[in-house]
């Protein structure tokens, strides 16, 4: 690639941090948009306050949890950054993939923004992207497991067949085994493409399985939280069908997992309530753990790049002088 063409695609690539953003921004938009503002206000009203305000506890250590995933990248690709830079990158690249769907694309580029300004080779970005993606995927083949023993039978069956998830189950316990046996014994590095990946050390991927696992627990207490006052079950059970839907819903890549929850929910609340619950329910849910942290780093990113522009204008002028 001839260097010309090499800044284009880097600038491109850069840019298309903010494209994603703006992308997230009208996804939420899009879920929300089909209620009004007086339908949106009665939902908030309907659940007590109290759980509210545990609802956006745990929204904000879901996110810290979710930020963490870059602390653990950084020390894997061994660099170090003052604490404020990985979660300002984990906390805006994950409010802006959770709802833009496609995480590793959309919050790949915020990162890429972002680490290349802090002296992060390209190289080592993509490591760190493989790196907390492979980090849900552990998360996920552990809470796969416990989601299909405490969730009830009938939730699962009405998600999908018993021969997929019984597939799913197998290939969740196979994963988790093989990973954690290559992290343990293959020592050798894996290229892809010019990039050389090393594996990391079981310690390493026991806390991914930790951290990975604390972030899925937090976003289920967000829901729980809300619908504390119309359910009466075990949070295990819940946490189990919280499970299914979300780990469905991301391999589906819709944003949010629209569609899944309410398939998975419709089944565990009374039936003459399910409509209206499930209504003011999953409204305040999109707003704690999808808008309001996509406002707070729209407007976190926003006042970062104008700082930035600010500094720059204001050494060029000082240059010049």
């Amino acid at each position: 690639m001839k260097p010309r063409t090499k800044r284009i695609f880097k600038k491109i690539l850069s840019w298309s941090g903010l494209f994603f953003f703006l992308l997230a921004a009208f996804m939420i938009y899009h879920q929300l948009a089909r209620y009004s503002w007086e339908e949106i206000k009665n939902a908030v009203i309907a659940i007590p306050k109290t759980n509210i305000i545990y609802a956006c506890i745990a929204s904000f250590c879901g996110y810290m949890a979710l930020s963490s995933y870059d602390y653990l990248a950084l020390k894997y690709i061994g660099h170090k950054l003052a604490a404020w830079k990985w979660m300002f990158a984990g906390f805006i690249g994950f409010s802006v993939s959770n709802n833009a769907g496609h995480a590793i694309v959309s919050g790949g580029a915020i990162r890429y923004r972002l680490y290349t300004r802090w002296r992060i080779p390209a190289a080592d970005i993509i490591k760190m992207v493989t790196f907390s993606g492979f980090t849900y995927l552990v998360a996920c083949f552990c809470l796969i497991i416990v989601g299909y023993i405490f969730s009830p039978q009938h939730i699962i069956s009405d998600v999908s067949s018993p021969l997929i998830n019984w597939a799913l189950m197998i290939f969740s316990i196979a994963g988790l085994i093989f990973y954690i046996w290559g992290c343990a014994f293959y020592k050798k590095p894996i290229i892809i493409k010019e990039v050389e990946f090393d594996t990391p050390s079981v310690k390493m991927a026991l806390a991914q399985m930790v951290i990975g696992s604390a972030d899925i627990l937090m976003a289920s207490l967000v829901l729980y939280f809300i619908m504390e006052s119309y359910i009466d079950i075990p949070f295990f059970t819940f946490m189990g069908a919280f499970i299914i839907a979300q780990v469905l819903g991301v391999y589906s890549q819709v944003p949010g997992g629209l569609g899944v929850f309410e398939l998975v929910f419709t089944n565990l609340l009374p039936e003459d309530e399910n409509q209206a619950i499930l209504f003011a329910v999953l409204i305040l849910y999109r707003i704690i753990y999808y808008l309001l942290p996509l406002i707070i780093s729209g407007i976190v990113l926003f006042s970062y790049e104008f700082y930035l522009a600010q500094r720059k204008k204001k050494i060029k002028n000082e240059n010049n002088h």
